[in-house]
Parts: C-alpha cells; structure tokens; sequence
C-alpha cells in the first residue's frame, strides 16, 4: 500500500497517513521534506506544494496556506519551518494585504547573478588583480556593480538561501536590505548538524545602528569572544554560537539596552544584520544560553584571562591600581543580607561586589565579597590576584579610600612588594601654611594639573599581638588656596616629586565615574538572573536575642541615669527626712543591682551566632551569570574607553563629549558593502560638522588596525558616508 492510498471505513473513503520517506511529520497527515533539490509538502501522503532551492518566496507560501487552509495549527508550522510564530504571523499578514509579492524579500528585476558565468567570474577576478575598481570591472565586464562586489566576496552563485547581492539592478546598495532568512541552518542546528552558523554579511544602505561595529577593533583588543571560547570551548549544536551571543550583548549595550530583556525593544533584524545573520536571538534563547555557561561555574576564570589580556596590553595602566566596593540593592522578596548603600545613605537588601580598576579607571578584575566583608580583608585577596597577573618583578601601587585603613594590612602589603595609596584617617595636626610649595604635574593627554603640596615622612602606631608597631611611610598634603582646606595622603611611594603621587590619588575619581557610566549605560546594577542560592549556614551573624539584651541594658540604665539626677535635684532642694532618704537610697541600689544583672545577662548571650539558627531561608543572589555578563560589559567599556582616548587629540571637547559623541556613532545607520576581501563600513555624517570630522579621523585609525569581522577573514574598512 503506497502513499496515498485510500481505506474504507463505515462507507466513507478516509486517505491513510503514511509518511513518505524521508519526510519529516508537521501534524496529523501533514509531512515536510526539505534537501538540496528544494522541498515538498505532502498533505495525506501526496505532495501538495512544492519548491526549488532558494526559492523563498514558494516555501513562505507554502508556510501561510498550510494554516490558512486549516491543515496544521500556526505553532506546528513555525516549528516544522524553523520560525518563530511571530515571523509566521508576519507572513501572514503580508500575503492577506499583498499577496503572493509581499513574501518576497527583494524587489523585483533582473538580478545580476543570472550573467555570472564560470567565464564572466574568471574574467571579474582576473580584472580585479589587475587592480581595477569595482565600477570600472562592472563597465568592462557588462555586469553590475552588486555582480562584481558578489564575486569578490568569494562566490559566482546564490547558495541554498543566500544572497548572492543586495544591490539593485542599477548596482547601488538597496536601502535597509533585509537579510536572507537561515531557516535550514537553524532545521539544521535542531538535528544537530551545525554547530553554529557562519557570519554573513548583508550588504545594503542605511542600515540601522550600523554605527556600532565602529566598537569592533576596541573589542578585539579586549580578546573577550576569544576569551569566551578559550573558557567554555565550543557549545553543543546551536543556530547561535559563543561568538553571536557574546556580540548581542555588547551590540545591545551599545545602544542603550544592556539587560537581556532590552532585546525586545529593538528590531530583531537590525541587531541580526551586525552579528551577520539573519536576526538575532531572542531574550528566552539569551537566557537559557547564559545560564548553561554559568552551570559550568568557570566566571573566575574568564575574568582572569580577560585580565591577563588586558595586562598584557596595556601594561603602562598598570602602575597604579584602583580597589573599591561596589553595592548592588536587591528589591526582591528573597532573604539576602543587608549592606550600607552610601549613595542612597540607607541600608537595605544588596550583594557587595569588589572591583579593581587600571590607571585609567578600565575595569581589570571583580568578584562578589562575602556579606558584612570589609576592604581591609577584601585587600588581601586584591594583592593575592593582582601579583598572580603582573609577575613577582613588578610593585604596582594600591589606592584604596580609608575604608581600608589599618596600619597592620599596610605593612602586610608593603612586605609583599606592593606600594601603597590612601587617605589617612582621623583628625591630624594641620600643616602649617609656610610647608606648602607649588607643584605642577602634565598628564599623558598634555593636561597640567597644579598643587600647593606639603611632604614629610611619618610613623603610625598600631599594636600586632598585644605589642607597640610603627609603619612609617610618607604624608603628602594637598593646600585648597581657595577654602584652606587640607587634604592629607598616604604612601610609601619615593617620588622624588610629589605631584604624580598626588594626582594618582586624585584621579580615584575615575574608578567612580566607571561605577557611575556603568550602572547608567551599561545595567551594571541589572539583575541578571533571578536565581538564589543558599547562604552560608555556618557564617557568624549578630545575635538578636544579644541585641535585644542590649537594647534592655541601655533603657535601664537611661532610666537609672534620670532618676538619679532627679534625686540629685530634689536633695538640692532639702526637706526630706532620714527614712524618705533611706528608702530612696534602698531603691537605688536595688536599680543598680538590676542593672548589673541585666549586664550579667547580656554577657552570658553569644554576641554572634550561627546563620542558620537565625535566618535558614537566608539567600545569596546568584553570581555566576552575574559575572558572565559583568565580564562582557567590562570589556565593552574598556572599548568605549579606547575609542574616547583616540578621539582625545582630535576633539577639542573630548574630556566632556568623547562618550556622548560615541553613543551618537554607535546609534547612526550605515552603509555595509562587501568588496573582495572587505566590509566597507560608510557611517552616516553626525549632527555637526565638528563631530563628523572627528569621526572621519577615528575612521582611518580604526581602518589601520585591519580589524577583521569575527568570524570572517573580511578586513573592515571605515569610513564617513559622503564626506
């Protein structure tokens, strides 16, 4: 019985569902079967649509009729054709208000492809080594301008689902192309037969947030898709790879989405055209993604090897290292502990993350502090990581603020081969005005930076093991002219000028400005995954029931404290008798023995108790995809920070708007263009002729650096659109 049969049952003939081979089943009675010479749709075993290779336009229509005529619902379909629903509802849409027409992709006309033959591609090559530009090859050649740029790009013929050009019969670019879409690729990737798709680029005009690939040379020289592949090795099969979702990410950050669930709000296919694919994944396919990286638990170590990356290359950045704290508020329903949020000048719910910055306040290295962890402690484990990535020659300087301040933890660090950087702590003598001597300090970038600064060596006192130490070190103060105020630092630096010790100190504020720029730009405060874990049960917290013996004390001995100097007031006054006297001498002893008992009591309670007898449901939010992404966003603003530093000498107003001028770049459409072994990159002029200038500079460096596209053995090449 051969597909197609019929049997009859109760006097009605009924169609057997019988499968022919090598079909794939959609819904009852419904097969699809999809090879290199195209694909069938067989409806109770007889084929019912059919189409040739590449032919979009029959296999969307196809998809649209299957569920107009009722023979399968919309999500059997979606999954038999590698889509989601909501493409299959666009479709729809399309083919009800336009028709068969408005499934196809490109506009209609002759296509240059259809001239290419194995003699034409011979002589497009030949032409090209001898030099000659695209146009003159497509006069000499009798072909487009799109056939030439196809050819070079390293193919003659439109493959299974590609697109040979996006130019148009005229041979300009089309305006916002649409990429191909890579439905058998992703069929492919779900039987396991691709482990991931290949860029491809799609050549078109004004493509939206084009702009942002400006961001690429700055981000090889991060290493970060490197980086990831080095620490997580390759996936299983998948449509997305590493490399596509780690560039999601930073293409998102870049503009103004940097949380996953941003990714709803901007046009999957904008985003696709930078990753070179069709679309780009969707938030559900970022997360499931990201949390099996983090179930391998290997975020340490790929900070570290973005951090040994980031030594590496910029070495100079590593004399002075910024160490501080940051506090991420938690507003969940989950018992996490509590930590003091100085911006907001309360304590409430938060995870304490420690954070150590270059020079140049770019992001080196962050892990999560235990609850209640102070700097002081956090700073051991600072020189324990910072001299595992600079080697046992180099002494970098640590600055720190006074919340690490402990005269023990300096002379630790000094004995390992660290210098030291702080504020001192508490209120000293001051300078005497005559100390002071003007001091001039000029920065990399030219800028001359002036102090009235007073040095002298000192010894602090601290006591190790019961026994009197001294640390001596040196006292840099820094003279407000203007208020008199002095500021007082801390080193064992030997500079024989203090300036550069002081202006070191000084440029703290770049660590701050990366917490600010980063929880504004780029979700550093984002949750990132809604997982908790338990905390340690074993951790000592306070007691509440010594809090509460406390609290009981101190009310006790308030209310002794009135009572007595009432008394005192009263007898000051006289005309009381000896038994009053006695009797209210009688009852103050009795206070007084009840406050010493309430003392006893108190003291007997632990002050500290185990966690898990106060709080068992107490909980850590999750770090290990918190990291994954802290690491991606680092690197990307390490990037930033790059480009804003080669803009510096071209850009008078580069210390105020280097950023914002970025962010203007990074959202600006662009023209995409594949030319032999190149992806021109033509970015459109910006909002002033100032910036579009400063753009056309940081163009020809970046085209210097002969980045290639990931992926890709395409060398980009930028430029300014019609400059």
């Amino acid at each position: 019985m051969g597909a197609g049969a019929v049997v009859v049952r109760k006097g009605c003939p009924m169609p057997l569902a019988v499968a022919p081979k090598g079909s794939s089943p959609v819904s009852t009675g419904v097969d699809l079967r999809e090879d290199d010479e195209g694909g069938v749709v067989f409806l109770w075993g007889m084929a019912s649509w059919c189409w040739q290779p590449g032919d979009v336009v029959g296999r969307r229509l196809a998809a649209v009729q299957l569920v107009g005529t009722s023979a399968s619902k919309p999500g059997e379909v979606a999954a038999a054709f590698g889509v989601d629903q909501a493409t299959l509802w666009r479709w729809r849409r399309d083919y009800a208000t336009g028709g068969v027409e408005a499934l196809a992709t490109e506009r209609r006309g002759p296509r240059g492809p259809s001239k290419l033959t194995e003699e034409k591609v011979a002589e497009i090559r030949r032409l090209r080594a001898e030099g000659r530009s695209r146009d003159a090859i497509a006069a000499e050649a009798g072909v487009s301008a799109g056939s030439v740029s196809a050819v070079l790009a390293g193919g003659s013929r439109p493959g299974p689902g590609e697109r040979a050009s996006t130019a148009g019969p005229d041979g300009h670019l089309v305006a916002l192309a649409r990429p191909e879409p890579r439905d058998q690729e992703r069929q492919a990737a779900r039987r396991g037969e691709l482990a991931e798709a290949a860029p491809r680029i799609t050549s078109g005009a004004s493509l939206p947030r084009a702009g942002a690939l400006v961001i690429l040379p700055a981000l090889a020289a991060t290493g970060l898709v490197e980086c990831f592949e080095a620490t997580y090795g390759r996936a299983k099969a998948a449509f997305y790879g590493l490399r596509s979702l780690v560039l999601t990410v930073v293409f998102a950050a870049l503009v103004a989405e940097p949380r996953a669930e941003g990714l709803t709000r901007i046009d999957p296919v904008d985003l696709g055209r930078l990753l070179g694919l069709d679309r780009a994944p969707e938030v559900k396919t970022l997360r499931r993604r990201m949390a099996a990286l983090a179930a391998t638990a290997r975020s340490a170590q790929l900070i570290q090897s973005l951090a040994a990356r980031h030594v590496a290359g910029h070495g100079e950045a590593m004399g002075v290292l910024y160490v501080d704290g940051h506090v991420r508020a938690y507003h969940g329903k989950a018992r996490v502990a509590k930590a003091h949020l100085a911006r907001m000048r309360l304590s409430m719910p938060a995870e304490l993350d420690t954070w150590v910055a270059d020079h140049n306040g770019d992001g080196l290295l962050v892990w999560s502090a235990p609850p209640g962890a102070s700097l002081v402690g956090e700073l051991r484990r600072v020189a324990a990581e910072v001299r595992a990535l600079v080697g046992p020659e180099r002494r970098p300087t640590i600055a720190f603020d006074r919340g690490g301040w402990s005269p023990q933890l300096f002379a630790e660090l000094v004995a390992a081969g660290f210098d030291i950087l702080t504020y001192r702590k508490g209120l000293k003598p001051l300078e005497p005005r005559r100390a002071f001597r003007s001091h001039a300090f000029v920065d990399p970038a030219g800028r001359r930076h002036e102090y009235l600064l007073a040095d002298r060596p000192v010894r602090i006192s601290y006591k190790h093991r019961g026994r009197p130490r001294y640390f001596a070190c040196r006292q840099i103060t820094r003279l407000d002219p203007t208020t008199g105020h002095q500021t007082q630092v801390l080193t064992t630096r030997t500079d024989p000028d203090p300036a550069p010790v002081a202006h070191a100190m000084f440029s703290r504020w770049r660590q701050e400005n990366f917490f600010r720029y980063m929880r504004a730009r780029y979700g550093l405060d984002a949750l990132d995954a809604y997982a908790t874990a338990a905390d340690d049960p074993g951790r000592l917290v306070p007691n509440p029931a010594r809090r509460a013996a406390d609290q009981r004390v101190r009310d006790a001995r308030v209310a002794l404290e009135a009572a007595e100097a009432a008394e005192g007031r009263a007898a000051l006054g006289g005309g009381r008798d000896k038994a009053a006297t006695a009797e209210m001498r009688a009852a103050f002893a009795a206070a007084r023995d009840h406050l010493t008992a309430l003392e006893a009591a108190a003291r007997s309670i632990p002050a500290k108790v185990p966690l898990g007898q106060v709080h068992p449901d107490a909980a850590r939010l999750d770090s290990e995809r918190k990291r994954i992404h802290d690491a991606i966003r680092m690197a990307t603003y390490n990037a930033e920070s790059a480009l804003a530093r080669l803009l510096a000498p071209h850009y008078a107003r580069a210390d105020d708007e280097a950023r914002s001028l970025l962010r203007e770049i990074f959202a600006s459409p662009a023209d995409m263009e594949l030319a032999g072994d190149e992806l021109h990159v033509r970015i459109t002029a910006l909002s002033a002729p100032r910036r579009t200038r400063a753009l056309a500079t940081l163009c020809a460096e970046l085209t210097a650096t002969e980045t290639t596209y990931p992926g890709t053995e395409l060398r980009v090449v930028y430029s300014v659109k019609d400059a």
